[in-house]
C-alpha cells in the first residue's frame, strides 16, 4: 500500500472519499439508501456523491428485506451494489437476505454465482439509542457462514477497508460506529486498499494485550495511554475483520505479553469477545500467565437513560482496571 499526500479528515469524510473514489472507478457501482451516517451533520457529505453520481443513487422507502434483496439481486448481475441498512436492528428484517441468500450463493451454485454487494449499518452503543436502536449483530452474522465482516476503527482505517469490500466479490457486512464519525486522522489523498483477515498492532506493549474492535480500539488506545503514566504496558490489537480473522497476530501477541483482555460491543453470551477468548484458550492456553479477562455488553436490553446505558458501555477506566487485575 503506498502512502503519498496525508491529509487530516474525520471518519465520515474518509469514509465518503472511498465511496466517491470507487464511484468514478467503476461504472458498475450503486449506491442503495439514505442514511449513511445518521440524522446528525455528517450526513451532508453524501451530497458530494449526489453531486456527481445522482444517476446511480436510489433512496428507496424503508424496507430492509426488500432493499437488501435489491441489492443481492443486482450484485449477482453483475453490479458492484452498497446498500445502507442504516439501523443495526433492521437488519434483522434481512437476515433472510443476507444469510440465505447472499451468504449461500457462492456456495450453492457451486462458485458460479458471486454477489459483490456490501451491507453497511453503523452499530453500538450510540447515546440514549435504547433497546430498538444500539444492536451489534456481528456476533449473530459471524455465525452465519458466507459473509465477511468489516469493523473499522478510525479515518485510514475505513476507507483502505471500504475499498477492499466493494471490490470482494463476497457479501461483506461493513459495521461503523455513529461514535467514530467525529474521530480524525491522517488519510492519504489516493486510493488504497487495507487487505480483510490482517489484524494491526496499534500499539506495542509487553504486559498484556487487548483485542479490541470498532469504537472499543480507540477506547482501549486511551486506556493504554493512561496505563503507561503509571508505568503498564498495554498491546492494542484491532482484528479490523471478523470474516476472515487473523488469529497469528493474537497469538503472537499474547505469546509476548502473557495475559489478554478482550473489548468488544457485542453482548458477553456468544459475543465476539467470548470468541476471541475461546480460540485463546483453545490453541494458546500454555501461553497464558492469567486467566483471560472479557469486557462486554452484559445480556441486558439497552437502557435508553443516560446513566444506565453508561453503566453497561466499555469504559477506559474499566479497560484500566481489568489490566490492573490481570496483572494482579
Amino acid at each position: 500500500m503506498g502512502m503519498g499526500q496525508m491529509k487530516q479528515k474525520n471518519f465520515a469524510e474518509a469514509m465518503t472519499d472511498a465511496l466517491l473514489e470507487c464511484m468514478e472507478e467503476f461504472s458498475n457501482f450503486s449506491f442503495v439508501g439514505a442514511e449513511v451516517f445518521g440524522l446528525g451533520p455528517h450526513g451532508a457529505q453524501l451530497e458530494r456523491l449526489s453531486e456527481k453520481f445522482s444517476d446511480r443513487m436510489s433512496f428507496p422507502p424503508i424496507s430492509e428485506a426488500a432493499i437488501a434483496g435489491l441489492g443481492i439481486g443486482a450484485a449477482q448481475a453483475g453490479e458492484r451494489v452498497f446498500v445502507d441498512i442504516g439501523s443495526p436492528a433492521a437488519i434483522y428484517l434481512a437476515m433472510t437476505q443476507i444469510i440465505n441468500e447472499a451468504g449461500n450463493a457462492h456456495y450453492m451454485s457451486n462458485g458460479q454465482i458471486d454477489v459483490p454487494v456490501v451491507f453497511h449499518m453503523m452499530h453500538g452503543l450510540r447515546g440514549s439509542g435504547a433497546a430498538q436502536h444500539s444492536h451489534s449483530p456481528q456476533a449473530m452474522l459471524w455465525n452465519a457462514p458466507g459473509i465477511e465482516i468489516v469493523l473499522p476503527s478510525g479515518p485510514r482505517d475505513v476507507k483502505g477497508l471500504l475499498h477492499s469490500a466493494i471490490r470482494s466479490n463476497n457479501p461483506t457486512v461493513f459495521l461503523t460506529h455513529g461514535k467514530l464519525l467525529d474521530f480524525v486522522g491522517p488519510v492519504p489523498d489516493e486510493p488504497y486498499q487495507i487487505p480483510f483477515g490482517q489484524a494491526e498492532v496499534k500499539r506495542q506493549g509487553s504486559d498484556v494485550t487487548i483485542v479490541a474492535t470498532s469504537l472499543t480500539v480507540q477506547v482501549a488506545l486511551a486506556a493504554a495511554a493512561d496505563l503507561a503514566a503509571d508505568g503498564i504496558e498495554m498491546e492494542v490489537v484491532d482484528p479490523k475483520t471478523l470474516v476472515p480473522f487473523d488469529k497469528r497476530t493474537i497469538l503472537d501477541s499474547v505469546a509476548k505479553t502473557g495475559r489478554l483482555i478482550t473489548a468488544d460491543e457485542t453482548n458477553l453470551n456468544c459475543g465476539v469477545a467470548s470468541e476471541i477468548s475461546a480460540f485463546i484458550a483453545e490453541e494458546g492456553f500454555d501461553l497464558l500467565k492469567a486467566p483471560i479477562k472479557r469486557l462486554a455488553r452484559p445480556n441486558v436490553p439497552v437502557p435508553a437513560g443516560g446513566e444506565l446505558e453508561t453503566y453497561i458501555t466499555i469504559t477506559k477506566k474499566k479497560i484500566a482496571d481489568a489490566a490492573r487485575q490481570i496483572l494482579d
